[in-house]
């Protein structure tokens, strides 16, 4: 289990930063073949409320949430881009409500692809 992993490559830097994805998506051929995870969980909000968010979590942001908002809107289409095209192993999570909504979606997400969760 990992938070990032080859995903977040081709949204931050082909997406937000423009790489090509084609020599983004070979790069990643190369390096790991055809690995790939079971399970990619991406947790998609609005584009103003994830910066609210980050902002009220730290006092100054970190470096990429000091880049400007159309670089975030970017992003937020490439990982929903990502999601849409490997949607067997991509669950997308709304991740707008309250934390209880959105831990019950990830459980349910993660419960629905390896078959049930231990009580």
């Amino acid at each position: 289990m990992c938070d990032r992993f080859t995903d977040s490559t081709i949204a931050y830097q082909g997406y937000g930063r423009g790489l090509p994805l084609a020599k983004l998506s070979a790069l990643q051929r190369f390096a790991l073949g055809d690995f790939r995870p079971d399970l990619t969980l991406i947790l998609d909000l609005p584009v103003d409320v994830g910066l609210a968010r980050a902002g009220a979590s730290t006092a100054s942001g970190d470096r990429f949430e000091r880049l400007d908002v159309a670089f975030h809107q970017r992003l937020r289409e490439g990982f929903l881009a990502i999601a849409k095209a490997e949607p067997r192993r991509c669950a997308l999570i709304d991740a707008a409500g309250e934390a209880g909504a959105v831990h019950h979606a990830i459980v349910a997400a993660v419960a629905t692809r390896i078959g049930g969760l231990p009580a």
